[in-house]
């Protein structure tokens, strides 16, 4: 495999940078190389994010943002209808989504592969908020295989501690058991 690209898109506070953060810890916990980068319009609760993800097994060296994803990570189910969400997406691309209303409808034409959760759902009853980065990463996880479980899991201690680490634990564990996938 060469170097993939992951588009993360998000709003402030739902955990779209934080998710970057931890992908690109697992991956390198695989032994992977990986880089990530956030990028903010106006930095509030509710402002519309993106993160970018690079990984592989050669070294990274590009910096930019990512134009032509192999992978979109929609956090926030509003911004599932926004065209602009989609630009770019190679052919065979995958969608990782926080969505229930999901009914077979084509984005996309070059979304080939679709992994949904509820995610909004299961933070709600793990932490009590809707911050839905660590579900999403397990999502992210059941749909592609491009990272391990254990992977996600093995680095957790480094971002939570105690109480609010069991949380996340389960909340990437739901996210991975509960997505559906679908082509």
């Amino acid at each position: 495999m060469g170097n993939m690209e992951i588009r993360l898109h998000g709003k402030g506070g739902q955990g779209a940078v934080s998710a970057m953060d931890m992908m690109v810890a697992a991956f390198a916990k695989e032994g992977k190389h990986a880089s990530g980068f956030p990028f903010f319009g106006s930095e509030r609760r509710g402002a519309p994010t993106t993160a970018f993800v690079r990984f592989g097994d050669k070294p990274i060296r590009e910096k930019t943002k990512i134009y032509f994803p192999d992978c979109l990570i929609v956090f926030d189910p509003s911004q599932l209808d926004l065209p602009m969400v989609y630009a770019g997406l190679k052919p065979e691309g995958i969608l990782v989504a926080n969505t229930t209303q999901y009914k077979g409808r084509k984005h996309d034409e070059n979304v080939k592969l679709i992994g949904i959760v509820n995610a909004i759902k299961v933070a709600l009853e793990e932490l009590g908020m809707t911050a839905v980065s660590t579900c999403m990463i397990g999502a992210f996880a059941a749909t592609t295989h491009w990272v391990k479980l254990d992977s996600i899991l093995s680095i957790l201690p480094d971002y939570f501690q105690g109480e609010l680490l069991e949380k996340n634990m389960r909340c990437t564990e739901r996210g991975f058991k509960e997505t559906k996938v679908m082509e």
